[in-house]
């Protein structure tokens, strides 16, 4: 409990932690959406709506880099799904050794930009994302929004909050 003023006060009733996993396949890419999207709903977090549209599009792009990338060596993808008093995280796991970093634009190609479009969204919402090996030798790709679009600082650019891992204990499973 935190307290203000000595006061002790509560943590909004949105805050948590929420995982599932999910085949590698196709149809897990809206499944995921769809349940982030519901949980997102159905804890009542007050997620500004360009935020949201901007975090689902975050969980399909890397739901689908999995599947796409990771099927091989990982047939189930982890999604979770963690929630502050003012940001929210989004990560997915697997198992595939490969460290993806997001490639620069190359306008000739077809395909290849899914991080980089992450990494674009996360920004312009005053988020992070980062891409971090597992204790199992896997990948965990994140990405962190605040709940409510930043306000430009001094200068007119927004302030990036201070985001790290999505687990507190990188070992944990």
């Amino acid at each position: 409990m935190d307290t203000h003023g000595g006061v002790p006060t509560r943590s909004p009733s949105y805050e948590g932690v929420w995982r599932f996993t999910a085949p590698a396949v196709d149809v897990s890419v809206p499944q995921a959406r769809h349940a982030v999207r519901d949980l997102l709903v159905r804890q009542g977090v007050p997620v500004h709506e360009e935020i949201m549209d901007g975090l689902l599009l975050i969980v399909s792009e890397l739901v689908t880099n999995a599947v796409r990338h990771a099927a091989l060596l990982s047939p189930e993808i982890a999604v979770e799904v963690a929630i502050g008093p003012e940001w929210i995280r989004v990560s997915v796991e697997d198992n595939h050794p490969y460290r993806p970093k997001a490639l620069e634009a190359d306008y000739g190609q077809t395909g290849g930009r899914g991080l980089l479009l992450v990494r674009e969204v996360a920004q312009e919402a005053g988020g992070a994302c980062d891409v971090e090996h597992t204790a199992s030798g896997g990948k965990i790709i994140w990405a962190a929004l605040p709940l409510a679009p930043m306000a430009p600082g001094p200068g007119g650019a927004a302030h990036l909050p201070m985001v790290t891992s999505p687990r507190t204990d990188p070992s944990a499973p």
